[in-house]
């Protein structure tokens, strides 16, 4: 692949300080500089396992679900459930699925925006993604005590850190390994989360047919207290939250096998499954049970009620692995970003190192420690805050491939979404839409709304300041090179 070209004759640099200009029989015209795709390789992620890494980045399984129908109501949970991957996730699939075909590079969303508009607006995307990633990342530590405390009420503060410690220094063990490491141990554990729901979903749906009286669970349609608009702003956020994450693997496109096309294959995947999980899970258990029932970490004793205490208990320790799996697949994809900015020399070099594997271990091990004093903090009521920082970085994502496509029609790769222009914008615009709904929405809907938006705008003004700091430092340490 090679920027805007009709046969061939364009050049493709390694990132740098200046724009690579590529010339062709039909154009010419200055490119921002973007990393060649590393050819295909037998030591690279291949499609069975990049689905398993993929099925963590986005949802882990429906472990935080059980909020969501509690808080909204029956009705509202199934149709949001059934809607925000139609009218969110499929869209933004088909969008990424081409990105990541048509620019199958380590970095990711950060190549695809700077070959787009330039170094700028590349790294403020990096800068959005680096951002959300510390609301999310601090997430998961507290799923793995949310469910520890079902085997160990007792568990203190102190206790609770250290084991979160424990968390996220098993996962970066693992990611230190190497890519194919992370990839095999994603397959266990999505074996290991599902199994026990495949049981709770057997039984729930054998349960439910022999009860030929008892109705499909959407009554009440919305929560008691709340109206249809007022269920809707307090789930549209969450429902999204459990649906986002497609682009997060393009970051390590350099290490997957035959990325062009294992990339759009595995959305092609993973967005089903994701959504059968969910259904099959949540509508045969929630016809045999109280709905009020259904708050955060309930699975195990709703598992229980339908079932037993032993489903209970299998199901807590697969939310405690589905937290560790969680963090361990993130920390791959969130990792890369400081290595791109390192090899642009943006950040210090010592971040750019690999080793013989590949791995990018200075920045895997710089990420963890961050996130290890990121679990001291509060990110209670900053879900807003996570899906606008989410937005904006998906805006200029998509803006990209828009520009690219018109830009660089011959640019291409192994998968391209059958439309034109006008109708991949219009494409664009419902998960930008529902996005911006969703945010409107927590924010009229709950009181921590509104410091969540507050919270994102702030992180996303810093980003240009950071960038112009860091240039600067760059500018200052080629100075004394220049001279010589």
């Amino acid at each position: 692949m090679s920027p805007c070209r009709a046969s061939s004759s364009a050049a493709v640099a390694p990132p740098g300080p200046e724009p690579t200009t590529a010339t062709s029989n039909i154009m010419t015209c200055k490119l921002p500089a973007v990393t060649k795709p590393a050819p295909m390789k037998a030591g690279g992620l291949r499609l069975g396992p990049l689905v398993a890494v993929m099925f963590f980045t986005v949802s882990g399984g429906p472990f935080g679900l059980e909020g969501l129908v509690g808080s909204v109501g029956p009705g509202v949970a199934v149709l949001l459930l059934v809607a925000t991957p139609l009218v969110y996730s499929v869209p933004e699939a088909l969008l990424i699925g081409e990105l990541a075909s048509m620019l199958p590079v380590e970095g990711g969303y950060y190549q695809w925006v700077k070959r787009a508009f330039g170094r700028f607006w590349g790294f403020w995307n990096g800068w959005l993604s680096w951002a959300y990633s510390l609301i999310d990342m601090a997430i998961y530590p507290v799923l793995l005590l949310q469910y520890l405390h079902f085997f160990l009420p007792g568990l203190g503060p102190l206790d609770g850190w250290l084991l979160a410690l424990v968390l996220i220094w098993g996962a970066t063990w693992l990611n230190l390994r190497g890519t194919r490491v992370v990839g095999t141990a994603s397959g266990w554990f999505v074996a290991l989360v599902l199994a026990p729901f495949g049981v709770l979903a057997a039984v729930a749906l054998a349960r439910w047919i022999g009860q030929p009286a008892t109705p499909f669970p959407v009554t009440p349609f919305h929560a008691a207290g709340t109206s249809f608009l007022g269920a809707l702003g307090l789930g549209v956020s969450q429902s999204i939250w459990n649906y986002s994450g497609w682009d997060n693997q393009s970051t390590i496109g350099g290490e997957i096998e035959d990325a062009s096309a294992t990339y759009p294959r595995a959305l092609a995947r993973t967005l089903p499954l994701v959504t059968a999980v969910y259904l099959a899970s949540i509508v045969p258990v929630l016809a045999l049970t109280d709905w009020t029932e259904w708050t955060d970490g309930a699975w195990p004793h709703l598992a229980a009620t339908v079932v037993g205490p032993w489903l209970g208990r299998w199901i807590a320790a697969a939310g405690m692995v589905s937290a560790f799996a969680l963090f361990n697949a993130l920390l791959l994809a969130y990792s890369r970003i400081p290595l791109v900015l390192a090899q642009d020399g943006l950040l210090p070099a010592a971040l750019a190192v690999t080793d013989a594997r590949g791995t990018p271990r200075n920045a895997v091990l710089v990420s963890a420690v961050v996130y290890s004093g990121f679990t001291l903090l509060s990110f209670g009521g900053l879900l807003a805050a996570d899906v606008l920082l989410y937005t904006a970085a998906l805006a200029l994502e998509f803006a990209a491939l828009l520009r690219l496509r018109r830009v660089e029609p011959a640019l291409r790769g192994r998968f391209r979404v059958p439309v034109g222009v006008g109708a991949l914008g219009v494409l664009a615009a419902f998960p930008l839409l529902l996005l911006a709904l969703g945010v409107t929405l927590e924010v009229r809907a709950r009181a921590t709304g509104l410091p969540g938006v507050v919270v994102a705008v702030s992180l996303a003004a810093l980003g240009p300041a950071v960038y112009v700091a860091l240039r600067a430092r760059r500018a200052r340490q080629r100075a004394p090179a220049l001279t010589r």
